[in-house]
């Protein structure tokens, strides 16, 4: 009764923004400006899909498909903690590279062989991300506005991006869009 009481509130907790128990890459980090900050991050696994769709389209096609891996959509049906944040990258014309990162205890050879053909397990080296926060709308338009405040940003303090900006959502589509945790995040290096 109790662990059922508990997911209940766990469960009703996401609408209102209340995060439990999901864990999150693990970094370092130094504010940069009010909403900026830089990151650094170790080395990641994750399951990540192609989709050719618009984004939005992209980011729910993807994600269920990535959760049904994680949630035993493998070689030997195993289940696999959910972390966040849900990342989302332009990679062609309408298409979009969807991942979740794994728990840091896993490895490409500890993971599951995935059923889908369409997902697959990637290493994801270390890397020094500008990072962005923000709440509300995850739409096409304020991802857009918030990529540009990020790259504004960082033109004036002295790093450079070195990839292509990504989106990452930390909460359910059903929380409050006050209370969502949003990120753009971008690969730099100091300008030299």
């Amino acid at each position: 009764m109790g662990a059922v009481l508990g997911q209940a509130i766990d469960a009703a907790g996401t609408v209102v923004g209340y995060r439990h128990g999901t864990k999150e890459p693990g970094y370092s980090a130094e504010k940069l400006s009010r909403d900026v900050e830089i990151r650094r991050y170790g080395a990641r696994v994750a399951a990540e899909t192609t989709v050719t769709a618009g984004e939005e389209a992209a980011r729910n096609t993807g994600f269920r498909r990535l959760a049904r891996y994680i949630f035993g959509g493998n070689r030997v049906h195993e289940k696999i903690a959910m972390t966040a944040p849900v990342a989302q990258e332009a990679a062609a014309d309408r298409q979009w590279v969807i991942r979740f990162f794994m728990p840091a205890d896993k490895t490409l050879q500890s993971l599951p062989e995935p059923d889908d053909g369409d997902v697959r397990l990637v290493d994801v080296p270390p890397e020094t991300i500008a990072v962005h926060r923000f709440t509300g709308s995850r739409s096409r338009r304020a991802i857009a506005a918030h990529t540009a405040e990020l790259m504004t940003a960082l033109r004036e303090t002295g790093f450079e991006p070195v990839d292509t900006p990504e989106a990452w959502f930390y909460d359910p589509p059903w929380t409050v869009p006050a209370l969502r945790r949003n990120e753009i995040a971008v690969p730099v290096a100091p300008v030299s």
